[in-house]
């Protein structure tokens, strides 16, 4: 595990404690459970990729660890109007504080713009933040595999699937790839990011695909830049996209997708 993501769990940990002493995980679970109901975040993907269209799970996010602030300008409802009106399938919001500059309040700002689903995008290391995604109108949650055992997955899946989230889970390499897919979600995420040194190389999609079967959804994560990377993902079959730094340092967020995707 990189020292970076390391460190990311461990003040996850410190929050969710704090998280529970203000709010029980008795309370959590009865807000989730009294919430609307959630949009289809599969059904989205799959909607478009039927139509043969690319499928953009686009990202709002203020700031990351490797490149600081992407946007001092940010207003995460007129983010996601701007993105649902420009083809977007789903929505991707951090929710991660100290990090990346997120809030739970921007995900609810997000979701309550427009009517596409979307995607608690944080680190997920307890149930209580399962409950936490439902009660905040989260329609999906990301399991990242390098920072969960199988049987941690195995667990917070059913969670997710019993209080009708849907799940996308990430993976960087082969061996995390082999656990994910012990799941059932169909949303394989493939992060083409390396954690241990934050180098971006699309290979590491290219690489794993061969072993994903066809019924899995492949979403493609980090390093979609110009139009030649998304031309190089869909001529190998890759039709659903993680996508939020080049929007984020864009003027109109929206156009700025509609442009990469052709949209």
């Amino acid at each position: 595990m990189s020292d970076i993501l390391q460190k990311i769990l461990t003040v996850k940990a410190q929050e969710i404690a704090t998280a529970k002493a203000t709010c029980s995980s008795v309370t959590m679970r009865a807000k989730a459970e009294q919430v609307l109901p959630t949009r289809d975040f599969v059904g989205a993907i799959r909607k478009k990729i039927t139509a043969s269209q690319p499928a953009v799970i686009a990202e709002i996010k203020k700031a990351s660890p490797s490149k600081g602030v992407l946007r001092a300008d940010f207003r995460p409802a007129e983010i996601a109007a701007s993105y649902a009106n420009h083809g977007a399938a789903c929505l991707s919001v951090l929710t991660d504080a100290q990090f990346f500059q997120g809030s739970a309040e921007y995900l609810q700002e997000a979701r309550d713009a427009c009517s596409i689903p979307v995607l608690r995008k944080d680190f997920m290391v307890d149930a209580y933040q399962i409950y936490q995604a439902r009660a905040l109108g989260a329609d999906c949650i990301l399991l990242i595999a390098a920072a969960l055992s199988l049987a941690q997955m195995q667990e917070f899946e059913a969670l997710a699937h019993s209080l009708g989230l849907s799940v996308l889970v990430e993976v960087h390499n082969k061996a995390e790839l082999d656990e994910a897919l012990q799941l059932t979600t169909p949303l394989i995420g493939i992060n083409n990011r390396n954690l241990h040194t934050f180098e971006v190389t699309l290979q590491t999609t290219l690489d794993l695909l061969p072993h994903i079967p066809q019924e899995r959804i492949v979403v493609t994560e980090s390093g979609i830049l110009q139009v030649k990377d998304v031309q190089l993902m869909r001529n190998n079959h890759v039709n659903a996209f993680l996508v939020g730094e080049v929007f984020m340092r864009a003027t109109e967020p929206g156009v700025a997708l509609a442009q990469l995707f052709g949209l």
